[in-house]
């Protein structure tokens, strides 16, 4: 199963907002996505009660992984998703 490792770079690190649009991200991506830190559990990355659940800060690694077809990209995605300062964006 490919996995990708990618430190959180959000200011308030995945919590609201942030967070939803990562699950939102996963949620479109053509394979399931999970995302545990460290040795931790897995959980889904298209939820948000789980995603909010990690209690990522920044400076959080987390890894996430996925399977089956269009897997790399998908982890890609959205781990340059995660590398980039949510907080600091502001919506269009």
């Amino acid at each position: 199963m490919p996995e990708r490792s990618v430190v959180v770079a959000a200011a308030q690190g995945l919590h609201a907002r942030p967070a939803q649009l990562f699950v939102q991200a996963a949620a479109r991506q053509p394979v399931p996505v999970s995302i545990r830190v460290g040795d931790g559990a897995p959980v889904p990355a298209g939820s948000i009660l789980g995603v909010l659940s990690l209690g990522a800060r920044r400076g959080t690694e987390v890894i996430l992984s996925a399977e089956g077809d269009g897997a790399g990209g998908a982890l890609e995605e959205l781990a340059g998703l995660l590398a980039r300062d949510l907080d600091a964006e502001r919506p269009a």
